[in-house]
């Protein structure tokens, strides 16, 4: 499963991947910034996901919004944010691809010129509503802010969500968005992919006149941040909900560190699935649980492993409690069995051929190759991430549950209608959030 490409990097420090596919008439242009919430500081956050806004308000030689030009020539674009990167990206036919480099180029280089207060105040505004869409007015919203308060302390780079905090948003102010701007958002800390019906050496070329001569930043400093939990927390949140929720967060392991795929593996047999032993045994059989879901968020510089369980009218969250530490207690002493381990790994495969099966867009093939490019420095890591999973054991998963899961302490965080605390987790702490 490898993916062919070739790699160049310009004399202003961007990466260039190229991978030809000329299958069809449309290339994706794929640009990735090492810069998410992470790179933030406390009392000055949110300041990564306010610029994926503002980089589609307009640029100097460009100064209106980004999605018409590119919509009338017949593309596809977006773009996201999350705590370690952010990423833009285009899927156009290959007579607008001139279009999309100059456009990406001209807001890499010249955004700061067309950042005018009126636009700075009008996305600030935009992305406290979202935040209010999102997590505030959204039941369970809160619960990610809670959890994360309490697995990192305040001054680590995952104390805070990607969305950020409304004080300081409200706080911020134009200058400071300027800095931000001028230390991430450049030619030394991008990388660009280019998948196609384009020619390598005709990619290069483009690359070099669209971006060659944009001036690089200092290579930003890797961030740092250790955490780890002295004891169990067991928190409670109100919250405009229906059914109370209770959620188990473990630290965990960085991407692609050891225990990552094993820990991968384990949150699908716990509760992917009508199949899974949580999702099996909690809604189909025993009807205490509405939903379950386990997930290992595996980023940059830490993770986290957490399992999240809705109770049917009626149950208490102990019970929830109580079964899902069984069930990980059970599979760290006997491991999952070969049917689930089998069904768990056949999954993963499919999840690799499921993103290599578009060239563009979030998770084609010109976003995994600045992924690879960003987190390994080895676009083609492909078959060495794949090999992580067809690696993994029973023993593995086993030895990885006793390791993260069972003895280390915990946060659990029970989520409950506003009033009715008596259904939270005995002796769970009240926490506020906004």
């Amino acid at each position: 499963m490898q993916l062919p490409y070739t790699k160049k990097t310009l004399g202003n420090g961007l990466d260039v991947i190229v991978h030809e596919d000329h299958q069809l008439p449309m290339v994706a242009v794929n640009i990735w910034y090492h810069v998410g919430s992470k790179n933030e500081r406390p009392g000055r956050t949110g300041f990564a996901h306010l610029f994926e806004h503002l980089m589609f308000e307009g640029s100097a030689h460009h100064d209106h919004g980004f999605f018409p030009p590119l919509q009338r020539a017949g593309g596809l674009l977006n773009g996201s944010t999350s705590m370690d990167r952010t990423n833009y990206w285009e899927v156009v036919p290959t007579g607008a691809l001139e279009l999309a480099l100059w456009m990406e180029s001209d807001r890499m280089g010249y955004l700061l010129p067309a950042l005018t207060d009126a636009k700075f105040n009008n996305q600030r505004d935009v992305v406290i509503n979202e935040r209010r869409q999102n997590y505030e007015n959204r039941p369970y919203g809160l619960a990610g802010m809670a959890l994360s308060a309490a697995m990192f302390p305040p001054d680590h780079p995952y104390h805070w969500l990607t969305i950020g905090s409304a004080e300081d948003l409200k706080a911020t102010t134009l200058d400071e968005v300027h800095a931000f701007f001028k230390t991430y958002y450049h030619p030394a800390n991008a990388s660009l992919s280019l998948a196609g019906d384009i020619e390598t050496g005709q990619a290069f070329d483009l690359a070099e006149q669209f971006f060659g001569d944009l001036t690089p930043g200092p290579v930003p400093q890797p961030i740092r941040g250790n955490a780890q939990l002295e004891s169990s927390h067991d928190l409670l949140l109100e919250d405009r909900v229906e059914l109370p929720r209770v959620y188990l967060s473990w630290h965990s392991p960085a991407m692609f560190a050891p225990d990552d795929a094993e820990l991968d593996v384990m949150a699908d047999v716990l509760a992917h699935g009508k199949t899974s032993r949580l999702y099996r045994s909690l809604v189909f059989e025993r009807r205490v649980a509405t939903d379950v879901s386990s997930h290992q968020h595996s980023r940059e510089i830490a993770g986290v492993f957490q399992v999240a369980c809705t109770a049917a009218a009626g149950v208490a969250l102990a019970e929830l409690h109580t079964a899902v530490r069984d069930t990980i207690a059970e599979i760290a002493r006997n491991g999952p069995t070969e049917s689930e381990l089998e069904r768990a790994l056949i999954q993963s495969e499919a999840n690799f051929i499921y993103r290599l099966q578009t060239i563009g867009g979030f998770g084609g093939k010109g976003d995994q190759l600045n992924a690879y490019n960003v987190f390994r420095g080895d676009p083609g890591y492909f078959d060495a991430d794949r090999q992580r999973y067809r690696a993994v054991t029973a023993a593995g998963v086993a030895a990885a549950a006793r390791r993260f899961l069972v003895d280390p302490p915990l946060v659990t965080l029970s989520v409950v209608p506003r009033g009715r605390r008596e259904l939270a987790l005995p002796g769970a702490i009240e926490v506020s959030v906004s």
